[in-house]
């Protein structure tokens, strides 16, 4: 149970499942919570909670997270990194697969079908040609995908996440990449694999995301004109705003861009300012992220299923700033502070990226629409194995064993 203060979090059971059912299977029951025990809500003889059903929100045990389907699934999304040769025989071995054992419609992007690779192989034209294509940004297929391939490394996976804003598809990630912290599934048995991801048996973990606002007062000058068509410079001011919004799987990175100083941003949580943040910069992270760039400023790594968001600084002009973790529900807000010597620049899992000056605003919540990502076995499983395999988490040559005539000594 988590108790939400400052959003509109009333929808948030539904939000989470509003693209795939969470299945309760008894088999996979576990006899103790990842979440922990429900706490007790009375406290000595006469002391309680107050309780309060509108800030109140219920979680299932995430190890009981499992894969269902209202219908059975017709469309899938196949990622595939741009430009990487290595993956045009996964590609069209999988394409072939979906389209004519599965008889599945398979939506690709259509800058991936611009590679001459593809769109010289006159063999594998005839499956292109059923095949539905989409531009970034300019169409929406959020309603149209049951659930989606990656093909690649992690980008693939994040790259997934920015095309829907809203409720997410589950995601399978095929490890065809140089890192794989979030891919777990290996190529080499895909049939079977994609077999069982239709069928509907397989577990999920729900990596939560940061739902991002940024506002920019854009100052803008009416310049007034003489008559001899000359333009003045003392024109009226008119102020325009200008909102943006995003949905972040890993981090959201504020930084001093290419400015010599430090950067000099305000951090507020729930209204409150709680810092200044003086060095290279500030990482927001979701517990996904946590074991990308913010594991490399010195963060702690984080499962998935922990509610958190994280707050990193990038080199902090300061023995005493270590890295925090805060409570899913909070509202954060950064700002440029007002004596800054520059501006700030963000970026939203590496994209995106864009000036913030004096006046703007950022503003980040955990987001209602997670991303269902496909494991490979179970969360706590998967998660250890890339610890070991991916980021070689505590590895360590053994020390020796100690005899018992080396004791006497």
């Amino acid at each position: 149970i988590l108790n939400r203060q400052k959003i509109d979090r009333s929808n948030l059971h539904t939000c989470l499942v509003s693209s795939v059912i969470i299945n309760l299977n008894v088999s996979f029951r576990r006899t103790q919570s990842l979440h922990g025990p429900s706490p007790v809500t009375t406290f000595g003889p006469k002391a309680c909670m107050l309780q309060n059903p509108h800030a109140v929100m219920h979680i299932q045990d995430p190890a009981s997270q499992r894969l269902t389907w209202n219908k059975p699934p017709k469309s899938v999304l196949v990622i595939k990194k741009i430009r990487d040769a290595t993956l045009l025989q996964p590609f069209k071995e999988l394409c072939i697969f979906l389209t004519e054992v599965k008889n599945m419609i398979v939506y690709v992007e259509k800058k991936v079908l611009e590679d001459p690779a593809i769109s010289g192989d006159e063999n594998f034209g005839a499956i292109t040609k059923k095949f539905c294509t989409f531009r970034e940004d300019l169409d929406d297929i959020s309603n149209r995908v049951d659930f989606i391939i990656c093909l690649g490394g992690d980008g693939t996976l994040l790259y997934a996440s920015s095309l829907f804003q809203e409720s997410v598809p589950p995601v399978m990630a095929f490890h065809l990449g140089s890192l794989g912290f979030l891919t777990p599934f290996k190529f080499d048995t895909y049939q079977s694999q994609v077999t069982q991801i239709i069928e509907g048996n397989a577990a999920i973990v729900l990596r939560s995301r940061l739902k991002v606002r940024v506002l920019k007062e854009n100052w803008e000058k009416k310049a007034r004109v003489d008559e001899k068509g000359i333009i003045l410079t003392n024109g009226d001011i008119e102020n325009s705003r200008k909102v943006v919004q995003y949905q972040v799987l890993n981090e959201v990175v504020v930084d001093r861009g290419p400015s010599s100083y430090l950067s000099n941003v305000d951090l507020f949580l729930d209204g409150h300012l709680i810092t200044t943040v003086q060095g290279d910069g500030v990482i927001v992270s979701t517990p996904t992220g946590s074991t990308a760039y913010a594991v490399a400023a010195g963060a702690s790594m984080i499962h998935p299923n922990v509610p958190a968001i994280m707050i990193t600084p990038i080199c902090p002009h300061s023995l005493s700033f270590r890295p925090i973790v805060v409570p899913a529900g909070v509202e954060l807000k950064i700002m440029l502070s007002r004596d800054a010597r520059n501006t700030a620049w963000v970026s939203f899992d590496g994209r995106k990226r864009q000036e913030i000056c004096h006046g703007d605003s950022i503003t980040i919540t955990t987001s209602c629409f997670p991303v269902p990502s496909i494991c490979f076995r179970d969360p706590v499983n998967d998660w250890f194995e890339s610890l070991a395999q991916c980021l070689h988490w505590n590895v360590r040559k053994k020390q020796n064993y100690l005899s018992s005539e080396d004791e006497e000594f």
